[in-house]
Protein backbone atom coordinates (compact mmCIF):
# COMPACT_ATOMS: atom_id res chain seq x y z
CA UNK A 1 0.00 0.00 0.00
CA UNK A 2 1.35 3.64 -0.82
CA UNK A 3 1.86 5.47 1.83
CA UNK A 4 -0.24 8.84 2.51
CA UNK A 5 1.09 11.94 1.15
CA UNK A 6 2.13 14.67 3.68
CA UNK A 7 -0.91 16.53 2.45
CA UNK A 8 -3.00 13.04 3.93
CA UNK A 9 -1.01 13.06 7.03
CA UNK A 10 -1.86 16.59 8.02
CA UNK A 11 -5.04 16.22 7.39
CA UNK A 12 -5.27 12.79 8.97
CA UNK A 13 -4.32 15.05 11.96
CA UNK A 14 -7.75 16.58 12.08
CA UNK A 15 -9.80 12.94 12.51
CA UNK A 16 -10.70 10.85 15.42
CA UNK A 17 -8.85 7.89 15.71
CA UNK A 18 -10.60 5.44 14.50
CA UNK A 19 -12.86 2.83 16.68
CA UNK A 20 -11.39 -0.37 18.11
CA UNK A 21 -15.01 -1.60 16.75
CA UNK A 22 -15.70 -2.23 13.19
CA UNK A 23 -18.06 0.96 11.99
CA UNK A 24 -21.00 0.48 10.57
CA UNK A 25 -19.97 2.45 7.68
CA UNK A 26 -16.37 3.67 6.32
CA UNK A 27 -15.66 6.51 3.72
CA UNK A 28 -12.09 6.75 1.99
CA UNK A 29 -10.42 9.87 2.47
CA UNK A 30 -8.45 11.20 -0.66
CA UNK A 31 -4.70 13.03 -0.43
CA UNK A 32 -6.64 16.14 -1.83
CA UNK A 33 -7.56 18.85 0.84
CA UNK A 34 -11.77 19.21 -0.52
CA UNK A 35 -12.52 15.55 -0.74
CA UNK A 36 -11.17 15.02 2.85
CA UNK A 37 -13.40 18.24 3.96
CA UNK A 38 -16.61 16.67 2.64
CA UNK A 39 -15.49 13.15 3.39
CA UNK A 40 -15.66 15.08 7.18
CA UNK A 41 -18.70 16.46 6.59
CA UNK A 42 -20.52 13.27 5.33
CA UNK A 43 -19.25 11.32 8.31
CA UNK A 44 -21.04 13.70 10.81
CA UNK A 45 -24.37 14.11 8.34
CA UNK A 46 -24.66 10.64 8.34
CA UNK A 47 -23.89 9.49 11.72
CA UNK A 48 -26.76 11.83 12.49
CA UNK A 49 -29.27 11.13 10.04
CA UNK A 50 -28.51 7.40 10.37
CA UNK A 51 -27.41 6.59 13.74
CA UNK A 52 -24.55 4.87 12.54
CA UNK A 53 -21.20 4.92 13.32
CA UNK A 54 -19.19 6.00 10.69
CA UNK A 55 -15.27 5.44 10.87
CA UNK A 56 -12.59 7.82 7.82
CA UNK A 57 -9.99 5.56 6.19
CA UNK A 58 -7.42 7.67 4.10
CA UNK A 59 -6.10 5.47 0.51
CA UNK A 60 -5.27 6.08 -2.96
CA UNK A 61 -8.06 6.39 -5.68
CA UNK A 62 -7.47 2.83 -6.60
CA UNK A 63 -7.24 1.70 -2.90
CA UNK A 64 -10.89 3.05 -2.21
CA UNK A 65 -12.05 1.71 -5.52
CA UNK A 66 -10.82 -1.49 -4.46
CA UNK A 67 -12.13 -0.95 -1.18
CA UNK A 68 -16.05 -0.21 -2.45
CA UNK A 69 -15.91 -3.37 -4.83
CA UNK A 70 -13.89 -5.39 -1.64
CA UNK A 71 -16.58 -4.42 0.94
CA UNK A 72 -13.60 -2.51 3.03
CA UNK A 73 -15.23 1.02 2.01
CA UNK A 74 -18.29 2.08 1.62
CA UNK A 75 -18.21 5.55 -0.09
CA UNK A 76 -15.62 7.76 -2.00
CA UNK A 77 -16.59 11.53 -1.32
CA UNK A 78 -15.52 12.97 -4.12
CA UNK A 79 -14.58 11.05 -7.58
CA UNK A 80 -13.45 13.29 -10.32
CA UNK A 81 -14.82 13.64 -13.86
CA UNK A 82 -12.85 13.19 -16.36
CA UNK A 83 -9.73 12.64 -14.10
CA UNK A 84 -10.91 9.51 -12.85
CA UNK A 85 -12.92 8.05 -15.83
CA UNK A 86 -10.61 4.70 -16.25
CA UNK A 87 -11.76 3.86 -12.29
CA UNK A 88 -15.41 4.64 -12.80
CA UNK A 89 -16.26 3.16 -16.26
CA UNK A 90 -14.29 -0.20 -14.66
CA UNK A 91 -16.15 -0.19 -11.36
CA UNK A 92 -19.26 1.36 -12.26
CA UNK A 93 -20.01 0.68 -15.26
CA UNK A 94 -17.92 -3.07 -16.24
CA UNK A 95 -18.07 -4.38 -12.81
CA UNK A 96 -20.77 -2.93 -11.31
CA UNK A 97 -19.64 -2.98 -8.04
CA UNK A 98 -19.49 0.52 -7.13
CA UNK A 99 -22.28 3.26 -8.29
CA UNK A 100 -22.29 6.89 -8.91
CA UNK A 101 -24.17 9.58 -7.32
CA UNK A 102 -26.23 11.54 -10.53
CA UNK A 103 -25.47 14.47 -8.46
CA UNK A 104 -22.62 16.42 -10.05
CA UNK A 105 -20.55 19.21 -8.56
CA UNK A 106 -19.10 21.57 -11.37
CA UNK A 107 -15.59 22.06 -11.41
CA UNK A 108 -12.60 23.89 -12.99
CA UNK A 109 -8.71 23.19 -13.61
CA UNK A 110 -6.15 24.37 -15.66
CA UNK A 111 -2.81 26.48 -15.28
CA UNK A 112 -3.33 29.31 -12.95
CA UNK A 113 -0.69 32.14 -12.15
CA UNK A 114 -0.84 34.56 -9.36
CA UNK A 115 -2.14 38.16 -11.35
CA UNK A 116 0.93 39.61 -10.67
CA UNK A 117 2.97 37.49 -12.72
CA UNK A 118 0.12 37.99 -15.35
CA UNK A 119 0.40 41.49 -14.94
CA UNK A 120 3.53 42.25 -14.70
CA UNK A 121 5.37 40.04 -16.32
CA UNK A 122 2.51 39.30 -19.40
CA UNK A 123 1.97 35.22 -18.68
CA UNK A 124 -1.35 35.79 -19.68
CA UNK A 125 -1.68 32.05 -21.24
CA UNK A 126 -0.48 29.05 -22.19
CA UNK A 127 1.20 29.61 -25.07
CA UNK A 128 3.22 32.03 -23.12
CA UNK A 129 5.24 28.58 -21.50
CA UNK A 130 6.57 27.31 -24.44
CA UNK A 131 8.30 31.01 -25.23
CA UNK A 132 11.99 30.70 -23.42
CA UNK A 133 12.47 34.05 -22.66
CA UNK A 134 8.64 34.00 -20.66
CA UNK A 135 9.51 30.56 -19.38
CA UNK A 136 12.85 31.89 -18.27
CA UNK A 137 11.31 34.35 -15.66
CA UNK A 138 9.87 31.25 -13.44
CA UNK A 139 13.35 29.99 -13.35
CA UNK A 140 14.28 29.27 -9.55
CA UNK A 141 17.74 26.92 -10.46
CA UNK A 142 19.73 29.00 -12.91
CA UNK A 143 19.34 26.19 -15.66
CA UNK A 144 17.36 28.68 -17.71
CA UNK A 145 14.19 26.51 -17.56
CA UNK A 146 11.01 27.61 -15.83
CA UNK A 147 9.06 25.44 -12.95
CA UNK A 148 5.40 24.85 -12.30
CA UNK A 149 3.88 22.45 -9.88
CA UNK A 150 1.50 20.04 -12.32
CA UNK A 151 -0.12 18.07 -8.77
CA UNK A 152 0.76 15.43 -6.77
CA UNK A 153 2.17 12.14 -7.29
CA UNK A 154 -0.36 9.73 -8.22
CA UNK A 155 -3.41 12.64 -9.24
CA UNK A 156 -4.97 11.39 -12.33
CA UNK A 157 -4.91 14.93 -13.15
CA UNK A 158 -1.14 14.86 -12.82
CA UNK A 159 -0.66 12.58 -15.65
CA UNK A 160 -2.80 14.50 -17.76
CA UNK A 161 -1.11 17.77 -16.81
CA UNK A 162 1.94 16.05 -18.20
CA UNK A 163 0.22 15.06 -21.20
CA UNK A 164 -1.01 18.44 -22.12
CA UNK A 165 2.64 20.13 -21.35
CA UNK A 166 4.10 17.51 -24.11
CA UNK A 167 1.19 18.47 -26.49
CA UNK A 168 1.40 21.99 -25.97
CA UNK A 169 5.33 22.27 -26.27
CA UNK A 170 6.23 24.04 -22.87
CA UNK A 171 7.58 20.21 -21.93
CA UNK A 172 10.48 21.78 -22.93
CA UNK A 173 10.72 25.07 -21.49
CA UNK A 174 9.30 24.51 -18.36
CA UNK A 175 10.24 22.10 -15.65
CA UNK A 176 7.31 19.69 -13.95
CA UNK A 177 7.36 19.29 -10.61
CA UNK A 178 4.95 16.55 -9.02
CA UNK A 179 4.92 17.24 -5.21
CA UNK A 180 2.49 16.89 -2.57
CA UNK A 181 -0.61 20.18 -2.18
CA UNK A 182 0.81 21.51 1.06
CA UNK A 183 4.28 22.38 -0.60
CA UNK A 184 2.39 23.77 -3.17
CA UNK A 185 0.39 25.39 -1.08
CA UNK A 186 3.51 27.08 0.99
CA UNK A 187 5.67 28.15 -2.36
CA UNK A 188 2.27 29.77 -3.74
CA UNK A 189 2.06 31.93 0.04
CA UNK A 190 5.40 32.71 -0.47
CA UNK A 191 5.23 33.77 -3.97
CA UNK A 192 2.53 36.01 -3.25
CA UNK A 193 3.89 37.21 -0.16
CA UNK A 194 7.24 38.67 -2.03
CA UNK A 195 6.12 39.33 -5.76
CA UNK A 196 7.55 36.43 -7.50
CA UNK A 197 6.27 35.22 -10.13
CA UNK A 198 4.79 31.39 -10.40
CA UNK A 199 2.36 29.28 -12.52
CA UNK A 200 0.82 25.88 -11.19
CA UNK A 201 -1.78 23.11 -11.77
CA UNK A 202 -5.10 24.91 -10.11
CA UNK A 203 -8.43 23.46 -9.63
CA UNK A 204 -11.79 24.74 -8.17
CA UNK A 205 -13.70 24.71 -5.83
CA UNK A 206 -10.37 25.25 -3.83
CA UNK A 207 -9.34 27.76 -0.58
CA UNK A 208 -6.47 29.04 -2.60
CA UNK A 209 -9.02 31.11 -4.51
CA UNK A 210 -10.17 32.75 -1.68
CA UNK A 211 -6.95 33.24 0.30
CA UNK A 212 -4.78 34.86 -2.97
CA UNK A 213 -5.46 36.80 -6.15
CA UNK A 214 -4.76 34.47 -8.69
CA UNK A 215 -5.65 33.56 -12.16
CA UNK A 216 -6.47 30.67 -14.86
CA UNK A 217 -3.98 31.31 -18.01
CA UNK A 218 -6.27 31.42 -21.42
CA UNK A 219 -6.50 28.32 -23.32
CA UNK A 220 -7.40 26.79 -26.63
CA UNK A 221 -11.02 25.88 -25.54
CA UNK A 222 -11.59 21.88 -25.06
CA UNK A 223 -12.25 20.38 -28.47
CA UNK A 224 -12.75 16.70 -27.79
CA UNK A 225 -11.26 15.47 -31.04
CA UNK A 226 -8.00 17.14 -29.70
CA UNK A 227 -8.12 15.21 -26.51
CA UNK A 228 -6.93 11.70 -26.60
CA UNK A 229 -6.05 10.29 -23.06
CA UNK A 230 -3.92 7.01 -22.77
CA UNK A 231 -4.32 5.52 -19.71
CA UNK A 232 -1.17 3.37 -17.86
CA UNK A 233 -2.71 0.64 -16.91
CA UNK A 234 -3.56 -0.11 -20.65
CA UNK A 235 -0.43 0.73 -22.24
CA UNK A 236 3.46 1.64 -21.15
CA UNK A 237 3.73 3.85 -24.12
CA UNK A 238 0.53 6.07 -22.55
CA UNK A 239 2.30 9.41 -23.03
CA UNK A 240 3.54 9.21 -26.29
CA UNK A 241 0.46 7.65 -27.22
CA UNK A 242 -1.75 10.94 -25.68
CA UNK A 243 -2.72 14.09 -26.82
CA UNK A 244 -4.37 17.14 -25.21
CA UNK A 245 -3.37 20.75 -26.40
CA UNK A 246 -6.41 22.50 -25.44
CA UNK A 247 -8.13 23.36 -22.15
CA UNK A 248 -9.66 20.70 -19.85
CA UNK A 249 -13.49 20.01 -20.32
CA UNK A 250 -15.89 20.83 -18.11
CA UNK A 251 -15.53 18.71 -14.74
CA UNK A 252 -17.64 17.46 -12.65
CA UNK A 253 -17.09 15.70 -9.53
CA UNK A 254 -19.46 12.91 -7.60
CA UNK A 255 -20.03 10.85 -4.55
CA UNK A 256 -19.10 6.87 -5.48
CA UNK A 257 -21.13 4.08 -3.01
CA UNK A 258 -20.07 0.82 -2.88
CA UNK A 259 -23.04 -1.33 -4.47
CA UNK A 260 -23.35 -3.37 -1.32
CA UNK A 261 -24.07 -0.52 0.52
CA UNK A 262 -27.48 0.04 -2.04
CA UNK A 263 -28.39 -3.41 -0.67
CA UNK A 264 -27.61 -3.68 2.59
CA UNK A 265 -28.43 0.37 3.65
CA UNK A 266 -30.72 1.76 0.55
CA UNK A 267 -31.78 4.41 2.80
CA UNK A 268 -28.11 5.60 3.28
CA UNK A 269 -27.58 5.51 -0.30
CA UNK A 270 -30.57 7.21 -1.87
CA UNK A 271 -29.18 9.82 0.96
CA UNK A 272 -25.93 10.09 -0.62
CA UNK A 273 -27.82 10.19 -4.64
CA UNK A 274 -29.85 13.07 -2.60
CA UNK A 275 -26.83 15.30 -1.56
CA UNK A 276 -26.24 18.53 -3.25
CA UNK A 277 -23.19 20.15 -3.11
CA UNK A 278 -22.07 23.43 -4.75
CA UNK A 279 -18.66 25.16 -5.57
CA UNK A 280 -19.02 27.98 -2.91
CA UNK A 281 -19.96 25.63 -0.20
CA UNK A 282 -16.94 23.04 -0.85
CA UNK A 283 -14.49 26.56 -1.13
CA UNK A 284 -16.15 27.71 2.16
CA UNK A 285 -15.39 24.11 4.01
CA UNK A 286 -12.11 23.57 2.64
CA UNK A 287 -10.97 27.14 3.55
CA UNK A 288 -12.51 26.49 7.26
CA UNK A 289 -10.30 23.45 8.05
CA UNK A 290 -7.38 23.70 5.79
CA UNK A 291 -6.41 27.40 6.20
CA UNK A 292 -8.49 28.63 9.48
CA UNK A 293 -7.35 25.11 11.15
CA UNK A 294 -10.52 24.75 12.83
CA UNK A 295 -11.17 21.94 14.60
CA UNK A 296 -13.06 19.00 12.18
CA UNK A 297 -15.65 17.51 14.77
CA UNK A 298 -16.46 21.49 16.14
CA UNK A 299 -16.87 22.71 12.34
CA UNK A 300 -18.72 19.52 11.15
CA UNK A 301 -21.22 19.90 14.32
CA UNK A 302 -21.62 23.68 13.36
CA UNK A 303 -21.92 22.53 9.84
CA UNK A 304 -24.76 20.43 10.28
CA UNK A 305 -26.64 23.09 12.74
CA UNK A 306 -26.23 25.82 10.13
CA UNK A 307 -27.20 23.56 7.51
CA UNK A 308 -30.18 21.58 8.99
CA UNK A 309 -32.84 22.90 6.15
CA UNK A 310 -30.90 22.06 3.33
CA UNK A 311 -29.98 18.15 5.30
CA UNK A 312 -33.60 18.28 5.57
CA UNK A 313 -34.03 18.30 1.96
CA UNK A 314 -31.71 16.06 1.07
CA UNK A 315 -33.30 13.28 3.78
CA UNK A 316 -36.71 14.37 2.15
CA UNK A 317 -35.84 13.61 -1.60
CA UNK A 318 -34.10 10.34 -0.41
CA UNK A 319 -37.41 9.55 0.82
Amino acid sequence: MRKPTVLAMAIGMFFAAPSAFAADLVIGVPDWSSGAVTAQILKRVIEEQFDVEVDLQQGTNEEIFAGMEAGTVDVHPEVWLPNHEALSTEYVVRRKTVKMSPQGVPARQGICATRYTRDHFGIRSVADLTDPEKAAVLDTSGDGKGEMWIGASGWSSTRIERIRAKSYGFAETMELLEADETMAAAAIDAAVAVDKPLVFYCYEPHHVFELHDVVYLEETPYDPRKWKIVDPASDDDWLAKSKADVAWPVSFFHIHYAAKLAEERPDIAAFLEAVRLDVDMVTDMTYSLVVERRDPSAFAAEWVTENSDRITSWRDAAE
